[in-house]
């Protein structure tokens, strides 16, 4: 949503590209505003109204004065994108993911409202600090820190150890995953770091799934939680880089033409 959403608002992309690109996610997207006041500034369905396609959403987040998205992806003790408190901050936290259109002060956070339907709503996100920049070869570089450190960690607790078929879960993991596609332009590193995150966290799915994982005390179980939790920080910050970095990109190539 943050890169195609981008991708249009900079004129790279056609409208129903970015209704197609949403398509591998969920069959039906649905948009609705939170409150009626944001409703009326958008013109928007209210929350007590039947929801709009997204293409409703695309023409209301231009005329709002959008120019382009950011990536939030909160968890308890790390709210970065989501400024202070308020109705925005405590939905894209329960959500753990947002959209964040700075210009308008717009968030969007999904929540699958049925099978085969996500529902975006729309939230005023008030006043919000500038985004963290995070240049994409750090983040690279934290995230292949970040497991080696896990690694290690893990090795000397004890807690580390082989099973059968892992490999094989960790790939059907990944391709479990919907096969996104992305507009023209976007920088071959951005997606190759978006790939090595979900390499990363479907590693993390597989570890976090084997329970205890070969811990053998709760001493143990909690310090493989704290030797991986680094891992987790580093695959959001990988993911919210990649992102950023296609946008920047796509920003300047409107710029150049």
């Amino acid at each position: 949503m943050v890169v195609w959403t981008s991708a249009w608002l900079h004129g790279a992309v056609a409208a129903d590209d970015v209704l197609d690109a949403l398509q591998p996610w969920a069959e039906s997207h649905e948009v609705r505003a939170a409150d009626d006041e944001l409703a009326t500034r958008l013109d928007l369905p209210g929350p007590e109204d039947a929801p709009a396609g997204p293409a409703m959403l695309l023409a209301a987040l231009r005329r709002a004065g959008a120019a382009s998205g950011e990536l939030a992806l909160p968890v308890p003790g790390d709210a970065r994108g989501l400024g202070g408190g308020g109705e925005f901050g405590k939905q894209a936290m329960r959500a753990g993911e947002a959209a964040v259109l700075p210009e308008p002060r717009i968030g969007l956070v999904p929540r699958t409202a049925a099978e085969g339907i996500i529902r975006w709503t729309a939230f005023d996100t008030g006043e919000l600090p500038p985004a963290e920049h995070v240049p994409i070869g750090e983040a690279e570089h934290g995230m292949s820190s970040a497991m080696r450190e896990a690694a290690t960690a893990l090795i000397e607790l004890g807690v580390a150890k082989r099973r059968p078929g892992v490999r094989e879960e960790i790939a059907e993991t990944v391709a479990s995953q919907p096969s996104a596609t992305w507009p023209p332009e976007i920088p071959q590193r951005a997606l190759r770091v978006l790939q090595r995150a979900t390499e990363v966290a479907a590693i993390l799915w597989v570890a976090t799934e084997d329970a205890p994982g070969g811990a053998l005390s709760a001493s143990a179980m909690r310090g493989r939680t704290q030797a991986l939790r680094p891992l987790f920080d580093s695959v959001r910050t990988a993911r919210r880089a990649a992102v950023a970095e296609m946008v920047r990109e796509l920003a300047q190539h409107a710029d150049n033409h």
